[in-house]
């Protein structure tokens, strides 16, 4: 039976849980008074996800924290959500589980290209990086093999474009999170170029014209 979720039946899954779903991700935060306390909050998220933990789950830990994400599978399937649901019941006891709405993100850059297959090898070789499981040989993704830098993406151009930055950053945010992070931005002096592809992202620019875009899940399904 399929039982695949659009992302945002996924977000609606685990709200009020304390998870945010970007990028992919489902994730959460756990304060801890120690990193003592922090590998004990991490033995039991282990125990908890059981046969899902290699597949699915990872943890980095601090002293003040443990940041726990969810990888939801390519199909989509309720694996992660039911996952997420089941570290939110085993946590919910501990001191500050889950401690706060995190304000989450994952960060992406993407680097326009008109050939692909001739600078993404480069990019490879000098971030030390892999190819992303999955993605089209020889043009898709390029990710930290030891999962702590952000990815990088490649986007096709179709002509020359010198008159503006060919390397943006992609801020993926919680889609609550999306309005406040680009009144701040438009704040700090930034200018919104567009917002037509909004829900799934809006293009900003700072005072120079260097770009960004505040990315959601949603509107991509």
């Amino acid at each position: 039976m399929n039982d695949s979720m659009s992302r945002r039946g996924i977000s609606a899954a685990v709200d009020g849980l304390g998870w945010r779903y970007v990028l992919g991700m489902l994730c959460a935060r756990v304060a801890v008074a120690s990193l003592a306390d922090a590998v004990s909050v991490a033995g039991r998220a282990v125990a908890a996800a059981g046969g899902d933990a290699d597949e699915l789950l990872l943890i980095d830990l601090r002293p003040d924290r443990v940041m726990l994400s969810v990888r939801s599978p390519p199909d989509r399937s309720r694996r992660a959500v039911d996952l997420a649901q089941r570290l939110a019941a085993e946590l919910a006891g501990l001191r500050g589980a889950v401690d706060e709405p995190r304000s989450v993100h994952l960060l992406e850059v993407a680097i326009d290209a008109l050939d692909i297959a001739s600078v993404r090898p480069f990019w490879k070789a000098v971030l030390g990086y892999a190819d992303r499981p999955g993605d089209p040989p020889q043009e898709g993704a390029l990710v930290d093999p030891f999962g702590q830098g952000p990815a990088v993406w490649f986007q096709q151009m179709d002509a020359p474009r010198p008159q503006r930055n060919r390397i943006h950053l992609d801020v993926n945010v919680p889609p609550d999170a999306a309005p406040l992070r680009i009144e701040a931005a438009l704040a700090a002096g930034g200018r919104l170029l567009s917002d037509s592809a909004a829900p799934a992202f809006w293009v900003l620019a700072d005072a120079e014209g260097n770009e960004a875009c505040i990315s959601t899940s949603q509107g991509r399904d």
